[in-house]
């Protein structure tokens, strides 16, 4: 899309062509965005570096002078995801010079050099759909905790998400412990109202409902390497996991950055966007008396505590959260997620 422009943010050459688009790739300051189904190579303007910031007495003044101007150095202010205005310039090139209003981002903490240092907001992606947290039945166990910390912040936000079960084909004895564990532990999640779909791109089990799931969507992939994830999405589209997983190696695996992300547009309609080497994935903007309203099987007792709001939820009398965890209707295993988040947070 064309739109009108000012005169003072043109170019050297003269350029002043405005057009809108989407943020499909980004990498150290380079940015690939996605104009009407063409890709155009773009570097950001350095007034999106830097954070104008306006005096306090007036700060509804139809025209608020500058006092001063700092520098953003912690943080790119571009996601993945997001729609962007850019400017064209005669060679092919374009320069990001703003970002409009997002309706959504999930955000991490980024990584402190040493404890007690202070950690930024890290936006992984922005303007999705879903949320799809990808765990393997085996080979590597799930970890559970590690799911509530992702659903948890997808709530936080008010993003879906979707969970998705890889390498079904290896727990193939209904009679065994851990295909019993499992599927008790689905179940769980299906009776607090996530959707859930069980897959294995060895039997071909899932995968139909996977691409339905996906199609006509934005979709964020978030999981740990060695779930499948490369092989699900070969499946799901072909030669999708080579693509992404050369992604993955130039981002370096096992290593807390997102510096390099792509958006995969999905031939079915819709696109992805994987998170490679997301080694540790802590909450961001969640406050401890927040925390039980992001569960959603406690939300309904939040506030009808003895001590009310004020509840703890831990070892407070009359706490209706946990007289409904030894009643049933909250399975005791997220009780105790919530309050290792609760000690993490």
């Amino acid at each position: 899309m064309t739109t009108s422009h000012n005169p003072s943010d043109s170019l050297s050459n003269g350029t002043t062509e405005y057009q809108e688009g989407v943020v499909y790739k980004k990498n150290i300051g380079n940015y690939i965005v996605c104009v009407e189904g063409h890709f155009i190579a773009c570097e950001i303007s350095s007034r999106l570096r830097k954070q104008l910031i306006y005096p306090t007495a007036s700060p509804h003044s139809l025209r608020p002078v500058v006092r001063q101007v700092k520098a953003i150095e912690h943080t790119d202010p571009i996601a993945i995801g997001d729609h962007v205005r850019i400017l064209r310039s005669s060679d092919g090139s374009g320069l990001i010079v703003q970002v409009l209003p997002r309706r959504n981002q999930l955000s991490r903490p980024t990584a402190t050099p040493m404890p007690g240092a202070h950690a930024f907001e890290q936006v992984i992606a922005a303007n999705i759909d879903q949320m799809v947290a990808i765990f393997a039945a085996a080979q590597p166990a799930p970890k559970w905790g590690l799911l509530d910390r992702y659903l948890v912040s997808a709530e936080s936000v008010n993003i879906p998400a979707l969970i998705c079960l890889t390498k079904l084909d290896l727990i193939q004895d209904s009679s065994s412990e851990d295909h019993a564990e499992l599927m008790h532990v689905i179940e769980e999640y299906r009776q607090i109202g996530y959707p859930l779909v069980l897959t294995s791109s060895f039997t071909g089990q899932g995968l139909n409902e996977l691409k339905s799931a996906l199609k006509g969507r934005i979709s964020l992939f978030i999981g740990k390497s060695g779930v499948g994830k490369t092989s699900l999405l070969n499946a799901v589209q072909p030669g999708l996991g080579l693509r992404v997983g050369e992604v993955s190696r130039v981002t370096g695996k096992g290593r807390h950055t997102t510096s390099h992300l792509e958006m995969f547009s999905l031939d079915m309609g819709g696109a992805l966007i994987d998170t490679p080497g997301m080694r540790e994935f802590g909450l961001w903007g969640i406050e401890n008396d927040d925390l039980a309203l992001l569960f959603p099987e406690m939300r309904p007792y939040v506030g009808r505590c003895k001590f009310g709001l004020d509840c703890q939820h831990d070892e407070e009398p009359g706490c209706a959260i946990r007289k409904a965890v030894l009643a049933g209707h909250i399975p005791p295993r997220r009780y105790q997620s919530y309050l290792t988040l609760k000690i993490n947070a």
